[in-house]
């Protein structure tokens, strides 16, 4: 899942990148509302992250501009203002989660997790293809019964592949959502990694799952294209 951290003091902003990662989300930072809200128009987030501090462009108007876009991503407000005032205008502005700094890390991530679950209440409890399966909540992995350890960049790989079972997926698709926007998708670190997470999914393995579509990207599949 990729998250957007709107957020001005650089400390905060890749305190929280950093710990996302380590829980495998892919992250993107802006350090101002006008970065922020360029960011939400041209990505596809799953989540955003918004102070309401910030320069360029207040927090309050690149929510009310992000709602005005017709975009229902769920976002978090994460901010110093913590009157009662400021927490109704914000929930009235268009946030789904309201949380005052400081906070403790534990709680900031399952307020994330709560939102993403929200967002995705029509989803399997597990994700699962043959005998290959994957929960979000534990971040385990297992196929045919054995568990199977990745890496937080092989997680969010699969987890992608996972969600978009039986569809050709292209390096660009797959970039833009396991890495950062600033990825340069001209490398082929893409490819490395799918042949790092082919090598623990599917060795040893029938059927084979993972399948390069010459040309044109991967595919996650039970049967042969």
């Amino acid at each position: 899942m990729r998250i957007l951290v709107i957020e001005d003091e650089v400390k905060v902003a890749n305190f929280i990148k950093k710990g996302l990662e380590e829980e495998h989300y892919a992250v993107d930072t802006a350090f101002d509302g006008e970065a922020g809200l360029y960011l939400s128009e041209i990505n596809e987030y799953d989540l955003i992250v918004l102070d309401l501090m910030i320069p360029k462009i207040n927090g309050l108007e690149v929510l009310r501009r992000i709602r005005g876009n017709k975009n229902n991503v769920p976002i978090l407000v994460v901010t110093a203002k913590d009157t009662a005032e400021d927490i109704v205008k914000g929930l009235d502005s268009g946030c789904d989660d309201y949380l005052t700094k400081p906070f403790e890390f534990r709680v900031f991530l399952a307020r994330v997790r709560a939102l993403l679950r929200r967002e995705r209440t029509d989803a399997e409890p597990v994700l699962k293809l043959a005998d290959l399966i994957l929960s979000p909540v534990t971040h385990k992995v297992t196929r045919g019964g054995k568990e199977i350890e990745l890496t937080s960049k092989e997680y969010g790989l699969l987890e992608y592949f996972l969600r978009n079972p039986n569809k050709v997926l292209t390096r660009t698709m797959i970039s833009e959502h396991v890495w950062d926007y600033r990825f340069d998708s001209m490398t082929n670190v893409v490819d490395v990694y799918v042949n790092y997470l082919r090598k623990k999914i599917d060795k040893g393995f029938e059927p084979k799952l993972i399948h390069t579509i010459r040309g044109v990207g991967y595919i996650l599949s039970p049967d042969r294209p």
